[in-house]
């Protein structure tokens, strides 16, 4: 179940998906999880749970949130001790202008980029796996 650390095979090998949806980040005091919402981030920080989650379930039990984001999956396995991928990745969507929050899974690293510029970033990315052969 090892992932892949080899910078180049990563870039190369990262297939971006651009999950459906718009997702939001929130938070909550205590660290509980609203009924009715089903995070598919959590961060337990001093402040408070932080969660992304769908903007209908926030909506839906009126949490406050401030950014829309896109949720892109890079497809690649990768090694949690893998260098340089995040900076890669970060570095091409700021030169387009894009902003962009990391989060690493297990398996697979996770973009939440701007909702409305989310069809652009996958793109770049794109590109830059092409680039990256």
């Amino acid at each position: 179940m090892t992932g892949e650390s080899d910078l180049l095979k990563l870039l190369s090998g990262m297939r971006p998906q651009l999950n459906p949806g718009r997702y939001v980040f929130t938070t909550v005091a205590g660290g509980g999880v609203p009924s009715g919402v089903t995070p598919v981030v959590t961060v337990s920080e001093q402040e408070g749970l932080t969660m992304v989650v769908r903007l209908e379930e926030a909506d839906a039990v009126g949490l406050s949130y401030d950014y829309v984001a896109g949720w892109i999956t890079l497809r690649v396995h990768s090694a949690l001790e893998a260098v340089g991928l995040t900076a890669a990745v970060a570095r091409e969507l700021a030169d387009a202008g894009l902003s962009c929050n990391v989060v690493a899974g297990f398996h697979h690293d996770h973009l939440f980029v701007p909702y409305e510029r989310s069809t652009e970033a996958v793109a770049v990315l794109e590109d830059l796996a092409r680039r990256s052969l």
